[in-house]
Parts: structure tokens; C-alpha cells; sequence
């Protein structure tokens, strides 16, 4: 159900605990398929039946509506249609893959699997079951008129769609090799290939077209290459090429390692989507200086990790860093979540800490914050990297206890001045040379 599911009372109290810790809508005992990576391409890419598939995210008010609907239509359709669920918060590389947007998302897999369909009816089961059999309708009237033989193979539709064009594979030579890929900050897919051999043939179109998707989802950051290692041996024998086609996995300040997932477009995408987020910079952490700060990564995230730390005369500059370091550790080892992360000055945004249960004590402090049901979690344990890892793993798993944020909205922010990075400076008082004051103006209010 994600952290801030609702959790519902099924068979009394019992159950409500598996719902909050559950973070899927779905699970083995309905009629509703469940697809990931690793079954995608087996399940629904090269399948015979017609398929509709839900991309959803366990956090999502629209998708755990629509989950009692989805299942019904599921157990109409058994042995007729296929019906699966993405859960594409956790797989972001396959909801990406397929251009999924916002939550839920529908697409209808006919018999040209590799031309998904957007399905734009309504979320009843009854309409569900209406689209689905009128698709079915389709595909049989194509396979009657041999439009299609059901399931087309990657490799035929992906030179149908011009994915078979080569051009964003880059070719690789004994000489260019090193400049290329091992001076670079960027991910490097590599084939070794042999103009002979048949499964790097079969292997070619699918090759080309994840290149050109991959470029254009990771802005360039991971490449697709290939080397004719028949004609580079120098290259073939440094890395020890035994058989083809051999993919190797290259990152800067890493030995290269073996690539050994699936041979089609998909699978090839998904793992450079994969290595794609793993090697992105970590998130920023930002300080809270104004309002503007909070709302654009409170809102562009499921999740964001607000920090309040001491004052700064509490901990001087090294103390204050040593607390940002923690931050900064914990926000990329949690990357992948793609959570925002914030942190204040205690007392400087005294309404936000009241909104949170923090308030004036017990600094530092932090809460994660879903702005979009408006509800938080409090770190209990301590501000360390054990500590809020515990909180932060916990929050991923969908488990710990969260209240509504005070007030059901976020509260105003003080607009502040960043801070300087230095140690805190007490406020200097004057001396007060009372021989120059006279004390009769004193009765007079000025303000």
C-alpha cells in the first residue's frame, strides 16, 4: 500500500498490519498478473494473447481505486485476456520504457506488441471488459485477414519502425576504444560481435533500437557500442572474448563486468535504465530559504526528508556539516527513490516545525513529508547514518506509523538568508554610556 496507504480493515485488526507493510495493490491470489523486469518480455512481449497491463504506484488515490475494479474485470477475462500490474514506482525503467507519465496508466498489447495502446475508457469493470474484448475483436479479425500472426517478433518490427537503422550505436576500434569509453564519466553498453555469427545478426536490430532509445531517456549518459572483434583482437584478448555475442557493462573507476540479461530491446533497455539511475548524480539538499524551496521538492516528489538541525551557535560549522554529510550520504544511497531532500535551522521556520510535531526541542530532528496526502513520519531513532537509515528502509517497505500534517497544508515559510557556511557570531550589544542620555525623553514613546 506504500507508507501512506490507507489501511482498511479487512477481517479486523490483523489484517490491517499486512495491509500497511504491503507495498503492492495486488498480490498472488488475484486473478491480476503481476509484471516486473524480469517477466515482462516472457509474459506479455512474446505472448500469443492479448494483454491489458496497468502501470500504477502503490501511493497512488486513483490506482488503489481502480484496484478492486481491475481485479473484478481480471477474473471476467480468465482464460480469455490477459490482465497484469506494474507497479511503476518500484520498476521506473519499465514504466519509462513505456512513456508512463501519471498514474494509472493503461495500455492495451495487441497483436503488435512492440505498438502499445493507450486505453482511454472508463475505470468500471464493466468498461474495462468492453475494451478489452472489443481489442479482442481486432486482433482475431487481423490474424483472419493475415494482417498478423499474433506475437511479431522484435526483431521484424523493430526494423518495421526503423529501429534496425544503426545510427546511435557508436562503433568501436582498437584505437578508439580507450579515449572513448575509459576516459568517460558516462555508462558504456559494449557488444563484441562477429560478422559471422548468427545470433549477433539476431542480436543487431534489437542492439540498434535500444540505442536509440536509451540515448534519448538518458539524455546520452549511457551508450550502446560495438566492437567487430574479429578485426580489434588487441581489444578482444584484453577483455578475454571467448564466444559472441559478449556484452560487457563499462563505468568509470570500475572493472568492466558481464552483461547476461535478456537479448530483446526491452530487457536491454530496462538494464541501462537500471545502471542509468544508479550512476546519477545524488539529489540535492537544499536549504529551506523560502517557500518556493519547499513547495517545487515537496511537490515534485512522493517523498521529501526535511531536516531541522541546532542552532548554529549550538554546533559551530563543523558540528552543522558533519549533520549535512549524514544527509548528503543517506540521499544517495536512497536515490533510486527519487525523494526530495531539505533541511532548516531550528526556530528559523518555527510554523513548519509545529506543523511536523517537532517544535522547539530535541534538535535534530526529521520528518519525511508526502505532500500530496499531506501526511509525515517522524525519525525516532537517532540523526545518524544507522538511524535514519532504519527510518528511511522502514518508509520504503510502506511501514511506520505517520499523522496529518498540522493544519492539512503546508504552513507559511519565512523567507531567510542562506546560511553564510561559517560559525555563528553572538549579537554584539553596545555599552550604553548613560552620561550622554537624558532620561526625562525616556518617558516618550518613540516607536
Amino acid at each position: 500500500m506504500g507508507m501512506f496507504g490507507t489501511s482498511r480493515l479487512l477481517l479486523g485488526a490483523v489484517s490491517c498490519t499486512f495491509f500497511l507493510a504491503a507495498n503492492s495493490l495486488y498480490s498472488s491470489s488475484d486473478d491480476v498478473i503481476e509484471l516486473t523486469p524480469t517477466n515482462f518480455n516472457k509474459e506479455v512481449i512474446q505472448s500469443d494473447s492479448l494483454w491489458l497491463v496497468e502501470f500504477y504506484a502503490p501511493w497512488c488515490g486513483h490506482c488503489q481505486r481502480l484496484t478492486p475494479e481491475w481485479k473484478k474485470a481480471a477474473t471476467a477475462l480468465k482464460g480469455v485476456v490477459k490482465v497484469g500490474a506494474v507497479d511503476a514506482d518500484k520498476h521506473q525503467s519499465l514504466g519509462g520504457q513505456y512513456g508512463v507519465r501519471g498514474f494509472p496508466t493503461i495500455k492495451i498489447f495487441g497483436s503488435n506488441k512492440n505498438k502499445a495502446e493507450d486505453y482511454q475508457g472508463g475505470r468500471t469493470s464493466d468498461a474495462i471488459v468492453d475494451a478489452a474484448l472489443s481489442a479482442l475483436r481486432s486482433l482475431v479479425k487481423d490474424r483472419l485477414s493475415g494482417r498478423s500472426g499474433g506475437y511479431s517478433s522484435g526483431k521484424q518490427s523493430s526494423r518495421e519502425s526503423g529501429g534496425g537503422d544503426k545510427k546511435d550505436v557508436i562503433d568501436l576500434t582498437d584505437d578508439s576504444f580507450d579515449k572513448n569509453v575509459l576516459n568517460s564519466d558516462d555508462v558504456w553498453l559494449v557488444e563484441f560481435y562477429a560478422p559471422w555469427c548468427g545470433h549477433c545478426k539476431n542480436l543487431e536490430p534489437e542492439w540498434a533500437a535500444a540505442a536509440t532509445e536509451v540515448k534519448e531517456q538518458t539524455k546520452g549518459k549511457v551508450k550502446l557500442a560495438a566492437v567487430d572483434a574479429t578485426v580489434n583482437q588487441m581489444l578482444a584478448s584484453r577483455y578475454g572474448i571467448r564466444g559472441f555475442p559478449t556484452i560487457k557493462i563499462f563505468q568509470k573507476g570500475e572493472d568492466p563486468v558481464d552483461y547476461d540479461g535478456g537479448r530483446t530491446r526491452s530487457d536491454i533497455v530496462a538494464r541501462a535504465l537500471d545502471l542509468f539511475s544508479e550512476s546519477a548524480p545524488p539529489p540535492e539538499l537544499l536549504e529551506i530559504i523560502d517557500e518556493n524551496v519547499v513547495k517545487t521538492t515537496c511537490d515534485a516528489h512522493q517523498l521529501c526528508v526535511i531536516a531541522v538541525l541546532p542552532h548554529i551557535l549550538d554546533t559551530g560549522a563543523a558540528g552543522r556539516n558533519s549533520y549535512l554529510e549524514v544527509m548528503l550520504k543517506m540521499a544517495d544511497k536512497y536515490k533510486k527513490k527519487m525523494w526530495g531532500w531539505l533541511w532548516t535551522e531550528a526556530g528559523a521556520q518555527s510554523e513548519l516545525e509545529n506543523s511536523l510535531g517537532i517544535g522547539g526541542f530535541g534538535y535534530p530532528a526529521m520528518a519525511a513529508v508526502n505532500a500530496r496526502k499531506m501526511k509525515f513520519a517522524l525519525l525516532k531513532g537517532s540523526f545518524s547514518e544507522q538511524g535514519i537509515n532504519e527510518f528511511l528502509r522502514e518508509l520504503s517497505f510502506g511501514r511506520g506509523s505517520t499523522a496529518p500534517v498540522g493544519g492539512g497544508g503546508f504552513p507559511k515559510i519565512n523567507t531567510v538568508e542562506p546560511w553564510d557556511g561559517k560559525d555563528g557570531e553572538l549579537p554584539v550589544e553596545d555599552d550604553i554610556d548613560l552620561s550622554d542620555v537624558d532620561l526625562e525623553d525616556w518617558d516618550k514613546d518613540e516607536l
